[in-house]
């Protein structure tokens, strides 16, 4: 986790006492039981002595409860009714549930919505039963953008300009890997353009298997993206083109209408006209903007 960028230091509008709190808040993870100041300095790259003065007003305010005999902190219900508050309010959450049991149901695969973290996908409803083995994630969980088909589906589903900016921070986060990285994002991209879902066969993890499909509303949130994965044993490549990535398709555009009112667009048509014209005579998906080579 980094600190604020130079240019929102800058800006006289941003409040950097506030999101070095809110970044505390963020170090906490799912899986995390306890942290102590130390660890929440590793995970901020704020110094120890900000972050002790930072963990005492989150107590002062319950946004974290301390557990003294370790000398460490966990969040508090204030902090827990956050989110609660953020789910409750999310329509699509809500409208998405029978269609994502359902799929879960017909495939056995577990099926997942989720938005943006920066440069994450945040888990926010999720369909999963005794059948969906190897798939533990949950309401909460983040998977990368950049090599999951949740993420990749998220990333075409975006403007030009935003997409090419988050890009650009992925580039800059994934180092030396990022030749692989990038192939893996403009192959999604060909896929989308051609059958309106993503996929990523093992690229985030070797044995997991998934597909993902963007969902875009005029109501000024998202864009979403679900997902629908297995273990790779469950869930071959030749299936998820096939069936499994279609079906998806099938289950968003069926949300669009029930959200919206509207006929939803199928893979070939409007939707996906800019990511088809980025695409050279060879086939191959142009780089998203100059100096992401």
């Amino acid at each position: 986790m980094k600190r604020p960028p130079k240019k929102s230091a800058t800006d006289r509008s941003f409040v950097i006492a506030l999101s070095r709190g809110l970044d505390v808040l963020r170090a906490f993870r799912p899986s995390d039981g306890l942290l102590g100041n130390q660890e929440i300095a590793a995970r901020t790259n704020l110094p120890k002595p900000t972050i002790s003065r930072l963990t005492y007003t989150l107590t002062k305010l319950g946004y974290l409860t301390p557990v003294p005999r370790f000398e460490k902190y966990q969040l508090a219900p204030a902090a827990m009714a956050l989110g609660y508050s953020a789910l409750a309010n999310m329509g699509v959450r809500h409208v998405s549930d029978p269609y994502r049991d359902q799929l879960m149901r017909e495939t056995g695969g577990a099926v997942a919505i989720g938005a943006r973290d920066r440069l994450s996908m945040i888990y926010f409803g999720q369909s999963r039963s005794e059948l969906t083995v190897g798939v533990l994630l949950d309401v909460g969980s983040k998977v990368p953008i950049a090599t999951t088909a949740m993420g990749r589906a998220y990333l075409w589903a975006l403007p030009e300009d935003e997409r090419a900016n988050l890009m650009r921070e992925i580039k800059e986060h994934t180092g030396a890997n990022w030749p692989k990285v990038r192939e893996g994002i403009e192959r999604a991209g060909e896929c989308v353009a051609k059958h309106g879902f993503a996929m990523s066969a093992g690229e985030w993890h070797s044995d997991i298997h998934a597909v993902g499909v963007a969902l875009k509303l005029n109501d000024g949130t998202g864009p979403y993206a679900f997902n629908c994965g297995a273990p790779a044993f469950k869930f071959s490549e030749v299936l998820l083109k096939n069936d499994i990535g279609p079906r998806l398709v099938a289950m968003v555009r069926n949300i669009e209408i029930a959200m919206t009112g509207s006929v939803g667009r199928g893979p070939q048509t409007k939707e996906n006209t800019s990511i088809k014209k980025m695409k050279t005579a060879g086939g191959k998906v142009t780089r998203v903007a100059e100096g992401i080579r």
